[in-house]
């Protein structure tokens, strides 16, 4: 269902019956106009995975006549864990697999645009795309290039991301329902994305958080090879860097369904799962404070995902495009801010004790109290943030003798956020906090409202703040456009070259480059090399 953000974003529109039209391969569909681009929201890109369909990979939608209303969003998928103000509301409509495009028309100067395929986050259990607003990244800002974009709503949580022996036995393609889900949306685009306007020959596959790791899912997998062929990873090639395996994800499958009464591996209890409520499902799966134990995400299935990142990554054997990857400084305070949001009410920030209990050994040595003011949250949030980001490092440098690689640290501490202001929390560059700088006055869920850090009191980005959105979404389009940031040269953001020499791009106020010493002292990677498994 929309928030009443959607709601208004899309309502100017609903009288409107002189909207752009544009001919697709399943029916023609009526958008409207905005400030000077073609919105066309709500367009199925495959049947409703509903009754037999459920736990099925995507199957083709049924072709319409007539004209398709395309002037507001369509359901979104089916989730209950709400992630703070991140998601929601909570949905049950499994009807949901829609895209929206956002384009400023036919063409630009004669020639087709660049498009950008953008996959929402949410940890692949929560979130929808009725609160990104792609108009400025379709007109490329004040520096960039005209695009087309395509944003997705695909099937998470149990329902997009399950493995169980009496579904998986079925002769289809198992498991990575919400990848496949993904890879019907890019076929979708490169049947149709010219009458909108877009090349589909040049195709950048993004997205932030999950869909960072949908986008590196994507990148492995042989099934979608030749469907795009640039890669936006924004926070993070750092969560991209382990998955689950099959047999973790099988037992997460059979657990659930010995819960919900359908164990066993024959057709009756696949009959029995795809029985089960949409409600029923999701009461097993989480709640609107957290994630249940039923959930894998996407999994090395073997086939849709064929080898974990760093086998792929390593051994060269994933869809090779130029990338453009990085991360917040601040990731983890989208944690602690969640814990600290339902904590309460009144809600109350960690406790020393309490950070003495989770940070023990050699990491308290690393992260003592008194090197940060004598403030948990803030040793907190660097102690789970920078493993993180040295994970990231190691992605990066395993891409860059692969293929044109361009890496970022977005380190701007001050902007607006949407969880309300909370005793001792500070949000600084936290994770999500750098979607507003893509997409128009984007908030999180339909609880989410814009604050600024200090007075607490809304805002939306300030005119400085503006400056350096424009300056990303050049970034972000010139990319699409021609596979470099930059649209050509090597500046203002310089080419990851790998080696002690290799740069990585700072978004700040101002912009400025820093060396891969600085990054790896920053973020401790001497101490979390001897920790982590790469």
């Amino acid at each position: 269902m929309a928030s009443f953000a959607a709601v208004a974003f899309a309502g100017a529109a609903l009288a409107d019956n002189d909207g752009p039209t544009v001919s697709t391969g399943d029916g023609n569909v009526r958008g409207f106009s905005k400030n000077g681009v073609n919105i066309f929201l709500g367009i199925p890109y495959a049947a409703p995975p509903v009754g037999k369909l459920r736990w099925q990979p995507p199957q083709p939608i049924s072709k319409w006549k007539g004209v398709l209303d395309a002037a507001q969003f369509a359901n979104t998928c089916p989730q209950v864990t709400e992630l703070g103000a991140f998601a929601g509301p909570s949905s049950t409509t499994e009807d949901c697999l829609y895209l929206n495009v956002f384009t400023t028309g036919s063409s630009h100067n004669g020639k087709k645009k660049p498009v950008i395929v953008w996959i929402h986050g949410g940890g692949n259990i929560d979130g929808e795309t009725v609160d990104y607003d792609a108009s400025k990244l379709a007109q490329g800002g004040p520096d960039g290039v005209a695009s087309v974009v395509v944003t997705i709503n695909y099937r998470l949580g149990v329902f997009g991301f399950f493995s169980h022996p009496a579904i998986n036995g079925e002769g289809h393609l198992w498991g990575n329902y919400g990848a496949l889900d993904q890879q019907a949306a890019l076929r979708w685009v490169q049947r149709n994305i010219a009458s909108f306007g877009g090349d589909p020959n040049r195709v950048a596959l993004g997205g932030q958080s999950a869909g960072a790791v949908d986008t590196g899912v994507n990148q492995v997998s042989p099934l979608a090879r030749g469907l795009f062929n640039r890669a936006i990873y924004q926070s993070s090639p750092g969560f991209f860097s382990t998955l689950p395996s099959a047999s973790d994800a099988l037992t997460k499958g059979k657990n659930f369904g010995t819960a919900a009464g359908c164990s066993g591996s024959n057709a009756a209890a696949a009959n029995c799962l795809r029985g089960l409520t949409a409600a029923r499902i999701l009461q097993l799966q989480g709640t609107p404070n957290a994630d249940g134990q039923y959930t894998s995400g996407p999994f090395v299935d073997g086939t849709i995902i064929p080898l974990t990142p760093q086998q792929a990554f390593s051994s060269g054997k994933f869809n090779k495009m130029p990338i453009m990857g990085g991360a917040v400084k601040d990731e983890f305070t989208f944690i602690t801010g969640i814990t600290e949001y339902f904590s309460g009410p009144p809600q109350a920030p960690m406790t020393a004790a309490q950070y003495a209990s989770a940070v023990t050994g050699a990491a308290a040595a690393q992260y003592p109290l008194s090197a940060y003011g004598g403030d948990p949250m803030l040793a907190y949030e660097r102690f789970l943030t920078d493993p993180t980001k040295c994970r990231e490092l190691h992605v990066v440098q395993l891409w860059a003798p692969q293929v044109p690689t361009y890496a970022y640290d977005f380190t701007y501490q001050n902007a607006p956020y949407y969880f309300p202001k909370m005793p001792g929390f500070k949000p600084l560059a936290a994770h999500t906090i750098d979607i507003q700088f893509v997409f128009n006055n984007w908030h999180g869920g339909n609880l989410g409202v814009n604050l600024d850090q200090n007075s607490g009191q809304p805002r939306e980005i300030n005119q400085q703040e503006t400056v350096l959105s424009d300056q990303i979404v050049a970034a972000w389009t010139n990319f699409a456009d021609t596979g470099n940031p930059n649209g050509s040269g090597n500046s203002p953001w310089p080419k990851f070259e790998g080696g002690s020499g290799a740069r990585y791009f700072v978004q700040d106020i101002p912009l400025s480059t820093t060396s891969i010493a600085n990054f790896r002292a920053a973020y401790k990677c001497d101490f979390w090399d001897t920790q982590l498994s790469y």
